[in-house]
């Protein structure tokens, strides 16, 4: 619940600085891409080696948190 609730700040930041355009719009496209790509990797490596659902979503919180902190701080 918490995750859901976390993303939606991170959401409403991308989509601001998407809106904008420009040079920091197309590299937050394509941060956007490539984080998701490394985080679904991450997660299934996590999982093949025997690391719990809740451990992803703690990885996937700490993403989210980075996130944030980096789309606020400008």
């Amino acid at each position: 619940m918490m995750l859901a609730i976390e993303a939606q700040r991170v959401i409403e930041l991308r989509l601001m600085r998407l809106a904008w355009g420009g040079s920091e719009g197309l590299a937050e496209a394509q941060s956007m891409v490539l984080e998701k790509v490394h985080a679904a990797g991450e997660a299934m490596t996590t999982l093949m080696l025997g690391g719990s659902p809740e451990t992803v979503i703690a990885r996937y919180r700490e993403h989210v948190a980075f996130n944030t902190e980096r789309l606020t701080a400008i």
